[in-house]
């Protein structure tokens, strides 16, 4: 039964990309199976196989050792803040992004991380069927960030139609930056971070090709990265570091709204409707968690948890989901975990346009304009990639 839920739920979800499509007719099918059969091919091997599980160690071990270091710097400013038996999400989540942001700029700086991503973006050019910008862009989200990842291909944003300038936006919201994946692994499974960001990888181009269909002239295909500007090392690294240290406050300063005003809401509904608002939201959620594979005795409860990452952010339902009393399945926890990796909320549609018009005042207002088809379709992501995890479970 979870196969025929799961197919039609995959159905589903492209049928809806395909109905909100710019061009029907130029729809690459091709591609698109391509893509998916490998979504289905990296989705197994990285959730069912030796070799995954040993891959996912691998990854988890290093972060995990990451955050160890990150820690060393913590407590030696922090340490007498909280008790030892205590924790704290701010010290013990959010502030080792400072220690990751400071690896990144090293990794920058002797051009490691450029090479790496030229080149993974080049090869998936080849699969995808869009041009090497677009591939780029979304290798480079994934490590740099959805704010930075635009000042790398600062030269061309100026000179992006409408249609190219959606497909980069719409990686960057579907991705996740490096510099954060480490406070994911502290929330959730290594195993199902890692998985998220291989498919929505894949997945980002399947929808992106599909809302968004349109062919690149070889004229039009060329790829200029921005140099990083010339800065000693010691400058690069403190600068790296400030930015690390910006991130975590950032999101600290959500998180204390955003739950806080999601509080108040629940409130206020229970005391007029005698349900949380989060419930109701849960109730519109839950049949397209069903078409997910959440058995239909957790629909509503993954459905709230989803919905609160969409109106906030995916940390606030991190801590929704780990926190919660509920106890969920396995194949429920895995759906929503990986549901949650992304940065398809509200809040992104202005970190992007305001990322892109800081670099380009007319574009920032076209990615603004679209900003609710680019949450839709990120969000599509998002939900293709646990359909595909609910079927292989």
């Amino acid at each position: 039964m979870k196969y025929l839920i799961g197919c039609l739920g995959l159905l589903f979800f492209i049928g809806v990309a395909w109905l909100t499509s710019n061009d029907r007719k130029k729809v690459k099918v091709r591609p698109i199976i391509v893509m998916l059969v490998l979504q289905f091919i990296l989705g197994f091997v990285l959730l069912n196989t030796s070799v995954g599980n040993f891959v996912i160690e691998g990854i988890a071990k290093g972060f995990d050792n990451l955050l160890q270091y990150a820690a060393e710097g913590v407590n030696f400013v922090f340490g007498g803040l909280i008790n030892p038996d205590e924790s704290s999400f701010f010290i013990g989540v959010l502030l080792p992004i400072v220690f990751i942001s400071a690896l990144i700029g090293i990794l920058q700086y002797f051009k490691i991380l450029p090479f790496i991503v030229k080149y993974i973006g080049l090869a998936l050019s080849k699969v995808n069927g869009m041009g090497k910008l677009e591939s780029y862009n979304a290798v480079a989200s994934a490590i740099l960030g959805q704010s930075e990842v635009f000042i790398s291909v600062k030269k061309q944003l100026g000179l992006l139609p409408k249609h190219r300038l959606y497909t980069l936006c719409a990686s960057a919201m579907s991705t996740v930056s490096m510099a954060i994946i480490g406070s994911y692994m502290f929330l959730l499974k290594p195993q199902y971070v890692v998985t998220a960001i291989v498919l929505n990888l894949f997945g980002g181009f399947i929808i992106t090709s599909v809302i968004n269909p349109y062919e690149v002239t070889a004229e039009e295909d060329v790829l200029e990265v921005k140099d990083e500007k010339e800065q000693s090392f010691f400058e690069m690294l403190g600068e790296y570091i400030m930015d690390g240290f910006h991130v975590a406050i950032t999101v600290a300063a959500m998180l204390i709204g955003f739950v806080a005003v999601i509080t108040m809401i629940n409130a206020i509904f229970k005391g007029i409707f005698g349900m949380s608002f989060q419930d109701i939201i849960g109730y519109l959620v839950a049949p397209f968690a069903f078409l997910m594979g959440v058995p239909a005795n957790e629909i509503v409860d993954a459905g709230s948890i989803m919905a609160t990452k969409l109106v906030s952010n995916e940390f606030v339902a991190m801590t929704n989901l780990t926190s919660s009393s509920i106890e969920f399945s396995g194949r429920t926890t895995a759906i929503i975990s990986v549901f949650l990796v992304s940065f398809a909320n509200f809040s992104s549609i202005g970190i992007i346009s305001g990322a892109v018009k800081s670099l380009n005042e007319e574009q920032g207002n076209v990615v603004a304009r679209f900003g609710i088809k680019l949450l839709f379709g990120a969000t599509l992501v998002s939900c293709l990639t646990a359909t595909i995890v609910g079927l292989l479970y």
